[in-house]
């Protein structure tokens, strides 16, 4: 117990009871406060069906409605596979061109765009988030639309699903254009982070803290993509924050963020037969340009391009330099 000063009536405590008192306090602030703190509501939500474009399509794959693109006719084939935080909408300067030499599909995967989010307790199999399913999602869209054989481009975390997806399915995939792909370390919650992102109070307030992708951080994400973020429109902004509009996005991007990708796929690499352009900006800030010509120096065939003046996403902010090669190497498949 404390001892009480009798001159001055004030009672001491020990100071190593005082600190577990604050210890004790702040406990339950940590403990309980997540669970009984207002979590404010977002936006009403906009249909997906209010937000889709004239060209929009869907269609169901492993019991999940994907929204997809598609442009031109006869072969080769495209696949085209967004990155994080993104859309169809990052191939909108480029869709055009690469459809003038083939068929181009750009589809929107699970937890962005316009593609279904399902919720936590609606998947009994794999989780639709994860790497595994998205290459199932990817080879499942192939099916649906009656693809046998295709090239897939992949962006940045989209870079990754075409490398695993040529890995797991080689007879499906007959070149790959990787593009400031996230191969080399994956990403993701991992040990501790991973534990506390189960707990009861971090699922229930772990989509609030995934809320800041609409906020100030998104934008540094986004500004820090580009090489000059001048170039980056009000048009593209709105198009960006139009997945952030559906409902529970915020969950469905917590539910994202939890998926364990601690890979590091450059020790498979030599596995890859197949012919493969690496295309990166030379000032990109998100993928290191050493990762990119470590990617390309492993693989057995592969050509190199980088982007003078360009970030992490050429195929927005240098369409003009980023199709010329890629029309190159694609002609090669050209019957």
């Amino acid at each position: 117990m404390g001892s009480r000063d009798f001159q001055s009536g004030v009672i001491r405590m020990h100071p190593l009871r005082f600190f577990g008192f604050i210890i004790i306090l702040v406990l339950l602030v940590v403990l309980v406060g997540p669970l009984i703190m207002p979590i404010p509501p977002l936006p009403e939500p906009i249909a997906i069906a209010d937000l889709a474009d004239p060209d929009s399509r869907f269609v169901e794959v492993n019991s999940i409605q994907v929204h997809y693109k598609i442009a031109g006719s006869g072969e080769p084939v495209l696949i085209l596979l967004h990155g994080f935080g993104s859309s169809t909408y990052t191939w909108h300067k480029v869709m055009d061109s690469l459809a003038a030499e083939g068929t181009v599909i750009a589809f929107d995967r699970p937890a962005f765009g316009l593609t279904e989010r399902p919720m936590p307790g609606e998947w009994s199999g794999e989780n639709p988030y994860s790497d595994a399913f998205q290459v199932q999602l990817t080879i499942g869209l192939m099916d649906a639309l009656s693809v046998e054989k295709a090239v897939l481009v992949g962006h940045s975390a989209g870079g990754a699903i075409a490398l695993q997806t040529a890995l797991a399915h080689p007879d499906r995939v007959s070149g790959l254009v990787l593009v400031d792909a996230a191969i080399v370390e994956g990403s993701g919650m991992s040990g501790i982070a991973r534990w506390l992102a189960n707990t009861p109070q971090m699922k229930r307030f772990g989509p609030y803290l995934a809320r800041s992708l609409a906020g100030k951080e998104g934008d540094a994400f986004l500004e820090a993509s580009w090489y000059d973020f001048t170039k980056f429109t009000a048009e593209d902004k709105a198009a960006y924050r139009k997945s952030l509009q559906v409902a529970n996005w915020d969950v469905a991007l917590w539910e994202y963020s939890q998926v364990n990708r601690e890979f590091n796929l450059s020790g498979k690499l030599g596995e890859i037969s197949m012919p493969v352009l690496v295309i990166s900006g030379d000032d990109d800030r998100i993928i290191p340009l050493a990762e990119s010509q470590q990617m390309a120096a492993e693989l057995p065939d592969a050509r190199r391009v980088t982007l003078a003046a360009c970030g992490h996403v050429p195929q927005e902010e240098c369409p003009e330099e980023f199709l010329p090669p890629v029309l190159e190497y694609i002609g090669r498949f050209q019957h």
